[in-house]
């Protein structure tokens, strides 16, 4: 890790091979369907065990919500449907069918007005592709954002420039935030690097939609920080955030009723061979997507970034980036009176440093914040902004302090208990 030379944010150097430009094509023999990390959806499975669906096609819905479906990202045989007590979503496995079937979607409702619009959004699978903010996971059936910020710009370490994805569906991105844009009163912001090659103004057009640059920089690129900035979030004010290729991939739903499910994705980390980029699509197997990549010995594949990815065998709904990293051995326990008499009770004390303040991009009041956070202070860190923000957006915070985890842990539990006391 680096300071970067002027602006906020860090640059970030962790090892891996060089990701290459070339792009190589790969539908996966097995995929996944999971919730999002930390996620607990109820809902009702439409498939049983055996059956044969389309790409696209409902695998479940919200048991609450039904029009909320969750679908096959590929066309294969459903090989297995886990669902936990309470018909909680575990992961709906499919293997990969030679007949191609395409699920279609009929548009015209759309056309007629918002009402059809979210419903051809939410029967498509689309839905649970839009972040909402404050507390995360997906918004509710019938909710209007405040404000809609799309992500044209991601700072992670590896990640995939999401106007390469995008580039040369100009006509699909400007579709698609068109139909954002019928969803909200408010602004819809898309966000660009300013040094991207691709211009995005040209399918912006005028009014509400508008184009906002970031630094290179992490976290100037995180969707967290950015709402913070531009328009950020309260418990009245609800603000969505999707990445880039998801809204050219909306553009093309609303014009001919068929959901892409490709998707651009690097594969990069230290326990590879050979880093590389792929289309490919969601709950993609990550075994074969690295075999042939991987050096010899243990390693871990992670579905996201070396900052706030998790070990998995899909690739997540959200994620574009896949790491690969040697696996450690666990150290051997001391003793239990050597680890009581060199280990704290109490976690270490944070110490306010130039690079805690340049991983929050300078867009936050590190010391008080996260002074707010560890004591859980939730008024003083609702005015600071914590409601803007989910895990990935303080995890180069807690790679800053080598906190593993602590940081992220407590912003989740502030939050769910925002949302219990100040939300019901």
């Amino acid at each position: 890790m680096t300071f970067a030379g002027t602006g906020a944010g860090l640059a970030l150097d962790f090892p891996s091979p060089p990701v290459g430009s070339v792009v190589e094509d790969v539908v996966t023999e097995e995929a996944g369907v999971r919730p999002p990390q930390g996620a607990s959806l109820h809902v009702t499975a439409l498939v049983s065990e055996g059956e044969v669906v389309a790409r696209g096609a409902a695998l479940a819905c919200m048991r609450h919500a039904p029009d909320i479906c969750f679908v096959a990202p590929i066309a294969g045989r459903v090989a297995r449907l886990d669902l936990m007590p309470g018909r909680k979503l575990s992961e709906i496995v499919l293997f990969r069918e030679a007949a191609q079937a395409v699920a279609q979607h009929d548009t015209g409702r759309a056309d007629a007005g918002v009402a059809g619009l979210r419903h051809l959004m939410q029967v498509s699978g689309f839905w649970p592709r839009i972040r909402r903010r404050p507390f995360g996971g997906m918004p509710g059936q019938g909710e209007a954002p405040a404000a809609i910020v799309v992500m044209a710009a991601d700072t992670r370490p590896f990640a995939p420039d999401p106007t390469r994805a995008i580039d040369g569906q100009d006509e699909e991105f400007a579709r698609g935030l068109a139909a954002l844009a019928r969803l909200t009163d408010g602004p819809v912001l898309v966000v660009c690097c300013r040094d991207a090659p691709v211009t995005l103004d040209r399918g912006l057009g005028e009014g509400r939609v508008r184009l906002t640059p970031c630094g290179s920089r992490h976290p100037q690129g995180s969707a967290g920080i950015r709402i913070h900035d531009l328009f950020p979030a309260a418990l009245d004010l609800p603000v969505w955030d999707l990445n880039a290729e998801d809204v050219a991939a909306l553009g093309t739903l609303v014009e001919t009723g068929e959901l892409p499910m490709t998707r651009l994705v690097t594969i990069a980390g230290a326990a590879l061979r050979e880093a590389g980029m792929v289309r490919t699509h969601p709950g993609a197997d990550l075994r074969q997507l690295t075999q042939r990549r991987v050096e010899r010995g243990p390693h871990v594949l992670m579905s996201g970034s070396p900052l706030d990815g998790h070990v998995a065998q899909w690739l997540a709904p959200r994620h574009r980036q896949i790491t690969v990293l040697p696996r450690e051995d666990a150290p051997a326990r001391p003793h239990w009176l050597i680890a009581a008499l060199t280990r704290s009770a109490r976690a270490d004390p944070v110490i306010p440093t130039a690079a805690l303040t340049q991983a929050l991009a300078g867009a936050l009041p590190a010391t008080p914040f996260i002074r707010a956070l560890s004591a859980g202070d939730d008024e003083t860190a609702m005015k600071l902004g914590v409601l803007s923000l989910l895990e990935e957006d303080l995890a180069l915070a807690d790679y800053v302090l080598s906190q593993s985890g602590q940081l992220t842990t407590e912003l989740r539990v502030m939050l769910d208990r925002i949302q219990t006391e100040y939300a019901a």
